[in-house]
């Protein structure tokens, strides 16, 4: 039994468990979810992961890999020909500690599996952005996405930038279109008179 009621294969080796969908839904269509609160932040859970493909104990086929989340590297296996998920060694306190015990169908999901890639796409941007510019100038970008994403006018504000950055580049010669535009009068940047 990995929790009250719900009972699972386990490996005396590994500590890892076979995990009975069809039980485990019933378990959690029994059990009250917990409540929505910040997961605790204690001593780190020791988990094992396994990286390489892994057979089902039932079929021996391989079986699919489903990441938890974008900062979590632990994944869970599923047989989806058996209907049954390996749990290694620790992971089901981490699936309770992130909250998400009553939540592994949605794991397996492509929505969720679509929303981690987003998340760490979204990251691994963000990253690069704060090797270019630094923190204070990432801060002010945030900003200014945020202002922007609450703005009515956030189309007329993006047309403006693209075109003011299409017009810089051609000015200053790092675009293909070398138009050779020269400053106005006025010491700024305009059309050609």
């Amino acid at each position: 039994m990995i929790d009250e009621y719900l009972p699972a294969m386990g490996c005396g080796t590994c500590h890892g468990c076979l995990l009975s969908l069809l039980y485990y839904r019933h378990w959690a269509e029994t059990q009250n979810e917990p409540a929505t609160e910040a997961p605790k932040t204690g001593p780190a859970l020791e988990t094992t992961d396994t990286t390489a493909a892994i057979a089902c104990p039932k079929c021996s086929r391989i079986m699919a890999k489903f990441k938890l989340s974008g900062r979590i590297s632990n994944r869970l296996d599923v047989c989806s020909t058996c209907d049954e998920a390996w749990l290694d060694g620790g992971e089901w306190e981490l699936l309770e500690a992130l909250q998400l015990s009553h939540k592994i169908p949605a794991i397996f999901t492509d929505a969720w599996q679509r929303r981690i890639r987003r998340e760490l796409t979204e990251e691994t941007r963000r990253e690069i952005l704060m090797r270019m510019i630094g923190a204070d100038g990432t801060a002010k970008v945030e900003e200014f996405r945020a202002w922007l994403a609450k703005s009515k006018d956030r189309s007329y504000i993006l047309t403006y930038l693209y075109r003011s950055a299409t017009a810089l580049r051609a000015c200053d010669g790092s675009s293909k279109n070398d138009s050779g535009c020269p400053p106005s009068a006025s010491g700024q940047l305009g059309a050609p008179a």
